[in-house]
């Protein structure tokens, strides 16, 4: 299938929220200093499944792929020629003919604690209600504080802003690369350390995603992958990918390279907090994949037998 690349035009699939919306911006403003002008690069929004779906937690509705599967469709269909996602939002296993084609640097992927009634999330009254519709922050939430309330809260970055303004709940937790992006850093009360409050899989990093077969496309996003932050990503998502990326388990991982070695630290928990068990791991940055591979078997080994049950 040929690229619209290849006759000048570019056309980038994205959510159309506006974190997602101002990510596309990003990777088109990456792009123009390799042979597009910015105006041949269109930015085409896409609603999808994990849009259309407010009344309940993704994970009861079929997981984090629901916020790439209709960009992925368009993808596959030659309707846009690249996909800009959220890294973490990207599924474990990518459709056959697709690739992670390139990553932009990554922002800070650490968490935000948000609040209008506590300086910290150790801060918070007891029963306090903390909303969030992450798996993986309820399951760190309840093990640090098993005596909060988690109650669920769907929307974009703005709409959760708005519902704690509103009541809805006493705190929250945003990814602080989100705020950043959107300019709204000054509404974190506190950051969570990485090391006491492990990220997501992806976290703060920009996966661009293209058709295997394309080569035009794939050449103009090696001309801006930025390497450290694509080595990270392939050491987490292998060890995503050793746990089956369960959609009801909760996983974190983050890794980080620097001088040509990788530091990871993963961890798989039960969503009430109860049980939890990571690992950690040092090499060489080629070995990336290897390292996050064997880090998710050592975790998937030493759970509990039911630890990866639904239910």
């Amino acid at each position: 299938m040929q690229s619209s690349a290849a006759s000048g035009v570019l056309r980038i699939g994205t959510r159309g929220s506006p974190l997602a919306l101002k990510q596309a911006q990003l990777v088109r403003e990456a792009l123009t200093p390799h042979g597009l002008a910015a105006s041949a690069i269109e930015l085409i929004p896409i609603r999808t499944s994990g849009d259309k779906i407010q009344d309940r937690p993704l994970a009861e509705a079929g997981g984090k792929g629901l916020f790439a599967k209709e960009i992925e469709q368009a993808l596959l269909e030659g309707a846009i020629d690249l996909a800009v996602h959220s890294a973490k939002d990207l599924p474990t296993i990518l459709p056959p003919g697709l690739v992670l084609a390139a990553t932009l640097a990554r922002e800070d992927a650490r968490d935000a604690f948000i609040s209008r009634r506590a300086k910290s999330l150790r801060e918070l009254a007891a029963g306090s209600r903390l909303g969030t519709a992450s798996l993986r922050r309820q399951a760190m939430v309840k093990r640090l504080r098993p005596d909060l309330r988690v109650v669920t809260f769907r929307g974009n970055v703005e709409t959760r802003l708005r519902k704690l303004d509103a009541g809805e709940a006493d705190a929250t937790l945003l990814a602080l690369a989100g705020l950043n992006r959107l300019g709204l850093a000054s509404a974190a009360t506190a950051i969570l350390a990485a090391e006491e409050f492990l990220p997501a899989v992806g976290q703060g990093a920009i996966g661009i995603e293209a058709r295997a077969a394309d080569a035009r496309v794939r050449d103009l996003l090696a001309a801006i992958n930025h390497a450290e932050t694509m080595i990270a990503l392939v050491a987490e998502r292998a060890f995503l990918a050793e746990l089956d990326g369960s959609c009801r388990t909760p996983i974190a991982g983050h890794a980080e390279v620097a001088n040509g070695a990788l530091r990871f630290h993963g961890m798989i928990l039960k969503p009430d907090g109860s049980e939890a068990h990571e690992t950690r791991r040092e090499g060489d940055a080629r070995d990336a994949e290897a390292l996050g591979a064997d880090a998710g078997r050592e975790l998937k080994r030493g759970a509990s037998p039911d630890f990866f049950q639904v239910g």
